[in-house]
This record gives C-alpha cells, structure tokens and sequence, in this order.
C-alpha cells in the first residue's frame, strides 16, 4: 500500500524541521540564560532574587520591543538573498543594527536611572535599591543583545542556524560560570549578588555578539555580503524601510507580552498562592512556546525565500508544511500537560515544602487551561511568523493589540472576578485573546496568498 502523504508536503515540512529545529533549541537556550540566573540568585538570597528577577522583566520588555527591527531583517534577507539582491542583504542587515543601537541609546537613561522609578512604582526600598543596581549595569547589555538578535536573524534568513544553536548554548554554560565568579565571589573577584549576575550577562552578551559577529564577517561564505564595510555610512532608504517593518514587529510582541504581564497583575489581586502558581505554569508554557518560535522563524525564513523567488506556489506550500507542524506541536505539548502536569508544578516546589498543596493543584488546573490554549498559542506565533515572510507587520500589530488588550484583558477580568471564576477564569481569558489573533491573523495571511 503506497504513502497517502503527498511527497510535496514531506520536502517542505523537511526543510521547516531542519531549519527551524535549530532555531528551537536556541531559543531553549537563550529561555536557559533566564533559568540559570533565577536559580543561581535563589541560591544567594530572596532578596537579590526578587530584585533580579523584577529587572529581568523590566529588561525583558525593552529587548521585547527593539528586537522587531531584528525580526524585521529576517523576512528582508531572506527575501533578498532569494532574489540574488546581495546589496540589499547588506543594507536591511546594517540599518537593522543602526537601529537596534539607537533604541538602545535612546532608552539606557531609564537603566541607569530605574532605582528611584521603582520606587516611586511602590517596591520595597531594599528591593528598589537592588533593582536598580542591576538595571544600571544590564542596561549596557541591552545593545549587544539586539545587535545579536540581528545577526540571528540575518544568519538564520541564510540557512546558517546551527552556529545560532552552537552560539547560544555555549552562552548558557559562559553565563553560568560567570555567575558563579561575580554573584558568589569566587576566583578573587568581589561577591557582588546581583549586581554580579548583571555584569555576567552583559559580559555574555558581548562574548556572544563577538563570536556572531567573527563567522558573519570572516566566513567565506558569507564574505560577499561586506557586512561591515563603511558601516558607518548611513543608508536613510533602507533605514526607512526597516523601521517600517520592525516597529509594528516590536509593538505587536511588546502587546503579548503586556498581556502576559497584567495577567500576572491580575493574579496577584487573588492572593499570593494563585501568584505563585501562575507564575510556575507561565514559566512551564514559556518553555514550551520555544518550540513554536522556532517554527515560526523557519517559516518566516521559508516564506520570505519564496517570495524573493516569485514563487507563490511554493509559499504556499511551505506555509501549509509550517501550520500542520505547529498543530502537532500544539498536540503533543497537550498531551504533556494533561499527563505530566503535576510532575512538572511539583519540580518547582521544595519536597517539604508547606504550601505545596495549595499551589501544586492550582498550578496542574492552569497548565489543563493552558493545553486548551496550545492550539491557539501556537496558531498565533505561526500566523504572525508567515506575515512577517511576506513583509505584511502593519495590520497585524492592529490584530494583535485589539485581540490581547481590548478583549483578552477585559475577558479575563469578567471572569475571574465578575464570573467569580478567579484563577481559572483568568487563564480562560488569555485562550479567548490568543484564538481570536490565531483565528485573525491566518485569515489575513491566507487572503493575502490566496489558497492556491
């Protein structure tokens, strides 16, 4: 009895996996840089824990918002390098640098600054201080970290997303050590708490720029793109055009994470139990999210070339391959919820720990809330990733504030307290804004494709 899988669909769901797989365990990756940190500073104290893991947010946000012009350059070198346009490769990759180092400048005076901003924002004085502290130093981080987004992007529009894996995972273990020298004090250097895990990952995100930027310029393949000469050298036109692409990018993302983050708002109304839980299942699903973003880069990435090509047959194609290997994921991430959720909860807990069982039970019921969201989580990512391939940011940063700000947010308040279905009915809430941008911004795509 012969396949009835339609060979087509087995060489572009192929070249998905093998581009996107790599880009997963990046991502896998650059979420292990957070997760280190987090345990490295629970081990020192609870305070310089609090203190970092409130600057990370802070942090978070920013790199969310700059990283759109990074995610910009992707769909445009993919699209030029298709096209055999190799001075546009090189222009949308230089402005989307220019620009990443501007916001950057634009926004440190808030770093150095943030101390007396937290404060005022009603955070503890020790934690106000501390926060501040590390703000102060990772905000000279934060230039770095985009131009590395940047050069992410313009390898991975390449087909070079194995040195974006290698590069990334060796981050983790540089960050690691570097921790363990500047929190705790060791090998002769001060013991500095946070302000130790802020100077470790700034030092790993110039260790990280460094080498991305060494094979970016000195491969031989990629020598004929002259990616730093006369860097200096402003091109408005480009500029322009990356700006145009990359500032709705970043609004969009700032939009979902902002709906993450009144969420967490929203939680903490309920008690410190419901937070706690929240903010272990939220941790569980941003893991598993990973494995869509990187999904979603391919298709980006698959889609662009097609369109460099003029081949909308085969962009086609490619965005089908990509949306029924997002549904899979989406289905298999369910099952592990539904199967392992209590396994999972548990692991962040302490054995001994008292509270465990109020906030284990709580935290299995979100994470089943949270499998029915996969599907529309997933579907989301996907969609936003094959518009970004064909240069369409506009109106879907439209789509994406209206369905997370004006109706997932104010779902979730109705019924978490209105419906009087606290916790759950607050998670409910995000499954109606996230379906409502999947539904939205597939049906967007597919009319701008047609269906073939």
């Amino acid at each position: 009895m012969t396949s009835q899988v339609d060979p087509g669909f087995r060489t572009h769901a192929r070249a998905v996996l093998v581009l996107g797989l790599p880009l997963v365990g990046s991502h896998l990756a650059q979420f292990g840089l957070h997760v280190t940190d987090t345990i490295m500073l629970g081990w020192y104290g609870v305070i310089d824990l609090a203190a970092g893991a409130l600057g990370a947010t802070i942090f978070f946000v920013f790199f969310t918002f700059g990283s759109g012009y990074a995610n910009a350059v992707m769909p445009m070198v993919a699209t030029s390098a298709a096209a055999g346009d190799e001075p546009e490769v090189r222009r949308a990759t230089r402005m989307g640098m220019w620009l990443s180092i501007g916001f950057a400048l634009l926004v440190l005076p808030f770093f150095l600054f943030s101390a007396p901003i937290l404060a005022a924002a009603g955070q503890e004085a020790e934690v106000s201080a501390l926060g501040g502290a590390y703000l102060a130093i990772v905000g000279f981080g934060l230039g770095p970290a985009l131009l590395v987004m940047v050069l992410k992007s313009y390898l991975a529009a390449l087909g070079r997303t194995q040195v974006v894996l290698s590069v990334t995972v060796s981050a983790v273990f540089v960050n690691i050590g570097l921790n363990w020298i500047f929190i705790y004090g060791n090998l002769g250097a001060p013991e500095m708490g946070v302000r130790g895990a802020a100077l470790a990952s700034v030092f790993v995100q110039l260790f990280t720029l460094g080498v991305m930027l060494a094979y970016a310029v000195w491969l031989p393949a990629l020598r004929r793109y002259d990616l730093l000469v006369r860097f200096w050298r402003p091109d408005w036109g480009a500029l322009r055009a990356v700006n145009a692409l990359g500032l709705p990018i970043g609004l969009a993302m700032l939009a979902e994470t902002g709906l993450f983050a009144a969420s967490a708002i929203m939680m903490g109304w309920l008690g410190a139990h419901p937070l706690a839980a929240h903010s272990i299942a939220l941790e569980i699903t941003a893991m598993f999210f990973m494995v869509h973003m990187g999904l979603s880069n391919a298709a980006t990435v698959l889609v662009g070339r097609a369109r460099g090509r003029r081949d909308i047959d085969g962009l086609r194609a490619a965005a089908r391959a990509s949306l029924i290997l997002s549904m899979g994921v989406a289905v298999a991430t369910m099952l592990v919820y539904f199967t392992l959720g209590e396994v999972m909860v548990g692991a962040f807990l302490a054995p001994d720990n008292p509270e465990r069982a109020v906030i284990v039970p709580l935290g299995v019921t979100l994470l089943w809330v949270a499998a029915i969201f996969q599907l529309a989580d997933g579907g989301q990512a996907m969609a936003m990733g094959l518009l970004r391939g064909i240069q369409d940011t506009k109106m879907p940063m439209v789509i994406a504030a209206v369905s997370y700000w004006l109706i997932g947010i104010p779902v979730s308040y109705a019924l978490a307290f209105l419906a009087g279905f606290e916790g759950v009915g607050l998670w409910f809430g995000l499954v109606v804004g996230l379906m409502v941008a999947a539904i939205a911004l597939t049906i967007r795509f597919w009319r701008a494709v047609g269906t073939g």
